[in-house]
């Protein structure tokens, strides 16, 4: 295999079973549903359809990243604050599309998988204050090619674990040699503050060893954390706003 051959296989995440199962070990990834077998025999048996299908869904995400790509040059152009700070995609990792497979008991093939999981290619757009992740949501979704499957604001409704994001499922197409085929792309719009609280929560929650009750005492003081990054990305959205709102009178 050369050594692009080998770039492309690593991009779509397609992995050996022996790679596989070391992963699934390392994450303490437990079966119920079907077994660890029965997962890694499905992707063998259909290799080069589950490479298809993995590569029509990061061609979906490098749509989506356009897309914003494309506001983010026309707003640098048309306004004093430019509301995108960074773009990042990522596509779901077998192990984690095999853990959810299990966990939401989806039939173990590939049109099951293609049918009720929604987050296989996601796209993270990163913004400095709250209010620019509904201007860019509805920048997106006013876009004509655009279909909004799903939305879930944990914005207004933040998880247990104080987690805030606005997630949006949406359909778009893409545009193949010889067919156009409709892709679900994860869409997940946050601020600098949310992404940063995120990023450790994530960390901090795959820590092995951890006394129960220390896990719990840590927990809650994340939820506290959270609580306090909302109030910091509210107070400096209203500082900008009093910025704003001083320029336009001496205008």
């Amino acid at each position: 295999m050369s050594s692009l051959q080998e770039s492309k296989k690593n991009q779509i995440g397609l992995l050996t079973p022996n790679q596989l199962i070391r992963k699934a070990q390392e994450k303490g990834l437990a079966f119920s549903h079907f077994s660890l077998g029965e997962f890694l025999g499905m992707v063998e048996e259909n290799a080069k359809p589950y490479r298809e299908l993995m590569a029509f869904y990061k061609c979906a995400s490098m749509e989506i990243e356009t897309k914003f790509r494309v506001l983010d040059e026309q707003l640098s152009l048309e306004k004093e604050h430019n509301p995108i700070e960074t773009i990042k995609t990522r596509m779901k990792s077998p192990e984690s599309i095999a853990r959810k497979m299990n966990r939401k008991k989806i039939p173990l093939n590939l049109r099951s998988l293609e049918e009720n999981l929604f987050d296989v290619a996601g796209v993270r757009v990163i913004c400095a204050f709250p209010e620019d992740i509904y201007f860019l949501e509805d920048c997106l979704l006013k876009q004509d090619d655009i279909r909004l499957v799903e939305r879930k604001d944990y914005i207004e409704n933040p998880k247990p674990s104080g987690y805030r994001s606005l997630h949006l499922i949406v359909e778009v197409p893409i545009f193949l040699k010889n067919e156009k085929r409709l892709m679900k792309v994860e869409v997940q719009l946050r601020t600098i503050a949310m992404d940063f609280w995120a990023s450790l929560e994530h960390k901090l929650r795959y820590k092995k060893d951890i006394d129960t009750r220390l896990l719990g005492e840590l927990s809650d003081e994340l939820v506290q954390c959270s609580l306090e990054s909302a109030r910091l990305d509210m107070k400096m959205q209203e500082i900008r706003q009093r910025i704003e709102e001083s320029n336009n009178r001496r205008a």
